[in-house]
């Protein structure tokens, strides 16, 4: 099958890893990239040895999809505009700034009949993907995405940067249904918006998760456990591992003198490949109709959506005013 000829727009910190990524893909031409500053895009290009376009719509005249990767305010605006040439849409997270500019993007992919997926990137995670075979439905759900602070992602809140990763998650793996209640409460403090995050989910059936995310943390931690009624999963994202805490077949409560007489333990991996990689691999396969997207823009304004209520519930939690900067 040939190469699906493909471009990225935007190759500031994220996007210049998808022009990397997407340089490599056999599956993939990278056909060129566009980004508003111009000697940042001539360097990337020449790094992959593709080319540098100075207008966008002479990009999108050569292409048959694209990634994007601009600042989140810009993703209704440029996926608009690629959309309504009929080509297809990897767009990073969050999908968009605004529910309502999600719900335009969703509805243009829809009537050209093209692909929208969005990049939540955790789906590919290694720990994520050893844990699919043991994975029922969590009943509780902890959280932890603590980051040491950098300028880049604080012109949104940190919920949108990073919490936003696992609200995906979450949603994703206790069936995407509507959370019934959300209470949160965070602060900024080296930005204008918030750096520091508790989300406390609640979903009709029963589960609950509890979510912290801070991107003004000490030590990088990437951590998910998810407890099932037979037994509970750790995973660590950043290492990509877990193990899985199985209730062994036969136990009898009030059995046994120590954990392991109750459960096996199971390390869990998957084979080493990069996330980034398999997730702009499963889009050139879902624009060639391969298989489905893994994560579509139905599924990006959800995860949207639950973010926007942890940022309101923060400022119910704090009368509506954040201390001013």
């Amino acid at each position: 099958m040939s190469r699906l000829p493909i471009g990225v727009i935007g190759v500031g910190a994220l996007g210049r890893h998808h022009a990397r990524h997407l340089a490599a893909l056999p599956e993939a031409e990278l056909v060129g990239i566009f980004d508003v500053d111009r000697s940042r895009a001539r360097a990337i290009a020449a790094e992959h040895g593709t080319r540098a376009f100075d207008d966008l719509d002479e990009l999108l005249g050569r292409v048959e999809a694209v990634s994007i990767a601009v600042p989140t305010i810009h993703h209704a605006e440029v996926g608009l505009h690629v959309l309504r040439r009929g080509i297809p849409v990897l767009m990073e997270k969050p999908l968009a700034g605004t529910l309502d500019e999600a719900d335009a993007l969703i509805a243009l992919a829809e009537a050209q009949g093209v692909q929208l997926q969005v990049g939540h990137i955790e789906r590919f995670n290694p720990a994520i993907r050893a844990a699919a075979p043991y994975l029922g439905v969590p009943r509780y759900v902890e959280s932890q995405r603590l980051a040491p602070y950098q300028p880049r992602g604080t012109d949104v809140a940190v919920v949108l940067d990073l919490m936003i990763h696992d609200l995906d998650l979450i949603l994703h793996l206790t069936g995407g249904a509507e959370p019934s209640d959300v209470r949160a409460n965070g602060i900024a403090v080296l930005s204008p918006n918030l750096d520091i995050a508790n989300a406390r989910v609640e979903f009709a059936g029963g589960a609950v998760a509890n979510v912290t995310a801070s991107r003004v943390a000490r030590e990088r931690i990437r951590k998910l456990r998810l407890f099932q009624h037979d037994g509970y999963l750790s995973l660590d994202l950043a290492a990509g591992t877990g193990t899985f805490l199985r209730v062994k077949a036969g136990w009898q409560p009030g059995t046994g003198g120590e954990l392991l007489d109750a459960v096996e333990m199971i390390r869990l991996a998957a084979p080493a490949a990069d996330a980034l990689g398999l997730e702009l691999q499963s889009f050139v396969h879902a624009v060639r109709g391969d298989r489905d997207a893994v994560v579509t823009g139905r599924e990006g304004r959800a995860a949207l959506a639950l973010a926007l209520r942890v940022t309101a519930a923060v400022e119910a939690s704090t009368q509506g005013a954040l201390p001013a900067r």
